[in-house]
């Protein structure tokens, strides 16, 4: 398989981190999407990350691909064995892909990372403000979770955690989560960046924007 991704976009990290979980060889393709090249275009006409290349068939969109590899690639599922596993597993995956996106990500990554590889314009204070001020929720809810459940959505480790953990991760990045705040939601982080499977997101960089002196010490 192929995945066309962007190293510090926490959608692409998802699906490597899951790839990597069920055990799946994959050869990472890095892209600038928002140059637009036509080689990315022909893969992904929305020019989006990640883009999921099975032999020829490809799968834009990360909840599209996941779905796709759950359904392909069967020895080792991370949506959950019953049907209430896996509707509580995807309803976190639309927590961390869509509300904490809105709330914290596209306040703080977007603004201050994107911004600064693309060029564009200075980032905006307010937004950045809001966003530091929403992750202190997220941090709580995780923390919620984790102390009642093994893992996010239940006793074994899912997308949900996948998802949760790629967002945070960029976040991570910039230094911007108060994990000294949240014990619970740093056990849990420190429990999943240790594993296999995100070691080797802990290695990518931006040029010209090294991460938080902790980013990649598993002990924190």
């Amino acid at each position: 398989m192929l995945l066309h991704h962007y190293p510090l976009d926490p959608f692409s990290r998802k699906l490597r981190i899951g790839l990597a979980e069920k055990g799946i060889a994959c050869e990472l393709v890095d892209v600038l999407p928002w140059e637009r090249e036509d080689a990315f275009l022909e893969v992904s006409p929305a020019a989006e990350t990640p883009v999921l290349d099975d032999r020829g068939v490809l799968v834009p969109d990360s909840m599209a691909a996941l779905e796709y590899l759950e359904e392909t690639q069967t020895a080792r599922p991370l949506l959950g064995r019953s049907p209430v596993e896996r509707a509580e597993t995807r309803r976190l995956i639309g927590w961390f892909d869509v509300k904490f996106v809105r709330e914290v990500t596209d306040l703080l990554w977007r603004e201050k990372l994107l911004k600064r590889v693309k060029r564009t314009t200075v980032p905006n204070s307010e937004a950045v403000r809001a966003g530091l001020v929403n992750i202190h929720a997220h941090l709580d809810y995780i923390s919620y979770l984790f102390e009642r459940r093994n893992w996010l959505a239940g006793d074994a480790l899912t997308w949900a955690d996948c998802a949760a953990a790629a967002q945070l991760s960029v976040i991570d990045y910039l230094g911007d989560v108060p994990w000294d705040k949240h014990p619970g939601a740093k056990e849990w982080y420190a429990r999943i960046k240790s594993r296999p499977s995100f070691r080797p997101l802990l290695r990518d960089r931006v040029v010209g924007l090294k991460p938080a002196d902790h980013y990649d010490d598993l002990d924190f």
